[in-house]
């Protein structure tokens, strides 16, 4: 199977795992960190089966010498925390606590054709967009 094949399938699965599970929409993100209020376990639900899924999953495929798709396993290798590090987290957490959305669910989303949906990626794109500006300018 192709790299681009697999990629297609996984994203698809993803997908649909999304919507199953409800997490394209942003009341749900949002309820879950509502704590003082209407809270919404269900994402949390969802994180543990990702969790439990990727934790068995990993140990299986690392025992393969080669990838189905690719020449070698590509696993980071870095564990140290930096400014960079930290402060893109604080901001995609930020982000997504305000736009109820990350990445995955928000392509996912744009499939009801909404236009608060529309809006946030493309507000996504133009910063993914203006770090690479900035990160090829400054470094």
């Amino acid at each position: 199977m192709n790299s681009g094949l697999a990629a297609g399938i996984a994203g698809f699965l993803f997908a649909i795992g999304l919507a199953i599970s409800g997490m394209t929409q942003p009341g749900k993100v949002t309820a879950f960190l509502d704590l003082a209020g209407n809270w919404d376990p269900s994402l949390a639900f969802v994180m543990m089966g990702a969790i439990a899924t990727h934790a068995v999953l990993y140990r299986v495929i690392r025992r393969r010498s080669t990838p189905l798709c690719a020449p070698t396993f590509s696993v980071p290798t870095r564990s140290d925390l930096d400014a960079r590090l930290i402060g893109g987290a604080a901001l995609f957490g930020i982000g997504w606590g305000l736009g109820g959305f990350c990445p995955g669910p928000a392509i996912t989303a744009l499939a009801s054709g909404q236009l608060s949906i529309i809006i946030f990626v493309a507000a996504m794109l133009a910063g993914m967009l203006l770090y690479t500006l900035v990160d090829t300018t400054w470094t």
